[in-house]
């Protein structure tokens, strides 16, 4: 709920053609304590007065000449990006609460004036109108936030990227398929591949000369999406010689959960060093 301060400093627009309906409205508001009240004779104004300073609530008469209230809601939902209408209207004709109410008000005060039944509906309709822009303001709250946090982990992405690179002798990223997206480093020429004959390979490994025991483990590993640290796997050339590499990996996954691939670093194991 709304507290009581809150609900007083609340800002507040009356719109009549009858400046004695402005005139109760105001004292009565005044007198349960309202501190930021204003009105204005001139329905024509009040899409621009509600954009130079939004009102929490403003009480609006449905009948007015040259403009009524419903021409103004109208306005209102035309010119505003936010759907939601701030208006509590006020009426004399039972058929114009219903109309009022599909065009948007939420709540309306019945004229004669009863008191306590516009101090009340008032009061109710600032606790939603106040709740509505609390929710408003969490919702641009956390986007900025996320904004923020998505920023940060894109920066420190980069780094740790670039650290990736320097430290080892290639960098790889796998998607979900098990496709290479992204490969850094003399991977390549090390391996003897081709950019077009890595797709759908483990991670910098092809079928020709690669230990097939050392290949299955690895490849159940990622199959299962763990993580693996310096698994050692070697490769026999044509000539007969012999290479060993030391790769690590981890599983990628987005801010929903789901696997979306893999990435990791990989050395060449130096023999009789």
């Amino acid at each position: 709920m709304i507290a009581d301060l809150d609900l007083l400093d609340a800002s507040i627009l009356i719109v009549d053609d009858q400046d004695s309906n402005i005139q109760f409205l105001t004292q009565m508001l005044a007198g349960t304590g309202y501190r930021n009240v204003s009105s204005t004779m001139q329905p024509h104004e009040v899409g621009l007065l509600h954009r130079k300073h939004p009102y929490d609530l403003i009480l609006l008469d449905l009948q007015m000449p040259g403009m009524d209230g419903f021409q103004v809601m109208e306005e209102l939902r035309a010119n505003l990006q936010d759907p939601y209408l701030p208006v509590l209207v006020i009426t004399a004709q039972p058929d114009h609460k219903l109309r009022a109410l599909q065009a948007g008000a939420l709540d309306f005060i019945s004229k004669p004036f009863d008191l306590i039944e516009a101090r009340t509906r008032i009061r109710n309709m600032l606790q939603v109108c106040l709740l509505n822009n609390r929710l408003k303001q969490q919702k641009l709250d956390l986007e900025r936030i996320v904004q923020e946090r998505t920023a940060e982990l894109r920066e420190s992405e980069a780094r740790y990227r670039s650290l990736a690179e320097l430290a080892t002798d290639w960098y790889w990223e796998q998607d979900d398929m098990g496709n290479f997206t992204k490969v850094s480093g003399p991977v390549l020429e090390m391996l003897g591949l081709q950019v077009e004959t890595v797709g759908g390979a483990t991670p910098g490994i092809q079928e020709e000369g690669w230990n097939p025991a050392e290949r299955d483990v690895l490849q159940s590993r990622i199959a299962a999406r763990e993580p693996f640290l310096d698994f050692v796997f070697s490769r026999t050339s044509t000539d007969g010689s012999v290479r060993q590499f030391r790769v690590s990996g981890e599983p990628m996954f987005d801010r929903f959960c789901h696997y979306i691939g893999y990435r990791g670093i990989g050395v060449e194991i130096m023999l009789g060093q």
